[in-house]
């Protein structure tokens, strides 16, 4: 398969998916669902046959389909090919190939009543990824494997941490939260995703998180806190009640070692009967009040549930920050694969 427009040639195995083949050759291909639903990675056939696999109707329409577009995700070669896909050139971006891993659960702990951290160790020298990518996970019984952002940095190669919310009726949460067990052999595959920091450019770093969402920022942040990055770097986090906030003495401790780390955390729903002298709020109303409104001179970096990113965009754009200073992860679940996905009718990029 040729790939257009870098005229880069990668072999690809029977049954193999585009993207796959493209992916594990380390040729980013923009992709998001990777189910068929989303149409984030389409891709024109210029030469050649596909399968179209099990293409949304919706991501991929009729007169789509007539024009020889395909989604990268499910399409499946029948002849040699040569595609045309959306790639976009990003000075800041890292290319490491796709690869399968076999590692050892190490620990497995609560950091909230609803989400776990789970830390393994892997086989062989590591793996190679950038700060803000995620791995899929391989867990018994369940049939599709599962994405998770990593949350350490990129320094630790072979020792990586995953946060894990837990998802009412997930088979895989649901694993990891009652059956996963220290010392277990798991598989895994990665890096995946297109979420990284814009070093080269000249603004501050903004990071708005949510529960979970914290796994990405907090990578980047350590990424970038070890190459000694001394421009501000803004975090606000998110969470119901300071049950559900983790990693705070972590964040707490390195704003006091880095005054270029400002840590702002923030509850939406408090306990009446836990003291609590921070913010309260939502995060975007938290940064716009920090900000009093006004978002100019950072890059903004966002990850968690779909409606905090809505609600975040929003509040970004009333401040004066353009859609090319936004960069997001939505949190999408199992459940959410049901139904076609949706973009925001904010922001046309996501």
């Amino acid at each position: 398969m040729t790939i257009e427009p870098l005229s880069h040639t990668v072999e690809v195995a029977a049954g193999q998916t585009l993207l796959e083949a493209a992916l594990r050759s380390g040729v980013y291909i923009p992709h998001a669902c990777l189910h068929g639903l989303c149409g984030t990675c389409k891709v024109q056939v210029v030469e050649g046959e596909v399968d179209l696999g099990d293409a949304s109707p919706f991501a991929l329409m009729d007169v789509e389909r007539d024009e020889g577009k395909c989604l990268a995700c499910v399409a499946i070669a029948q002849s040699d090919l040569v595609i045309e896909a959306d790639i976009d050139d990003e000075p800041d971006a890292e290319s490491h190939p796709m690869q399968d891993f076999i590692g050892t659960v190490r620990k497995v702990s609560d950091l909230t009543p609803t989400a776990k951290g789970v830390w393994i160790e892997l086989d062989g020298s590591g793996i190679d990824f950038q700060a803000g990518q995620y791995v899929n996970l391989h867990l018994p019984g369940v049939a599709e494997p599962r994405a998770f952002s990593i949350a350490t940095a990129p320094s630790s190669k072979r020792l990586i941490e995953l946060n894990i919310r837990r998802v009412p009726g997930g088979k895989a949460t649901e694993y990891v939260h009652t059956r996963l067990k220290e010392g277990e052999k798991i598989r895994l595959s990665g890096p995946y995703g297109r979420f990284f920091v814009r070093r080269s450019s000249p603004e501050s770093f903004l990071f708005l998180a949510g529960g979970t969402g914290l796994s990405s920022p907090k990578s980047m942040i350590l990424d970038l806190l070890e190459k000694g990055e001394t421009r501000s770097i803004k975090l606000f986090y998110g969470a119901r009640n300071v049950r559900e906030l983790y990693d705070d003495d972590l964040f707490r401790d390195l704003a006091i070692r880095y005054p270029n780390l400002t840590y702002v955390p923030t509850l939406s729903e408090p306990d009446p009967d836990v003291e609590w002298l921070g913010e309260r709020g939502y995060v975007h109303e938290v940064a716009t009040r920090h900000f009093d409104g006004d978002f100019r001179h950072f890059k903004a970096y966002m990850c968690g549930p779909p409606v905090m990113i809505d609600a975040c965009i929003s509040a970004l754009i009333r401040g004066r920050l353009f859609e090319r200073d936004m960069y997001m992860e939505k949190f999408i679940s199992a459940a959410d694969l049901t139904t076609s996905a949706r973009k925001s009718p904010l922001f046309k990029a996501i």
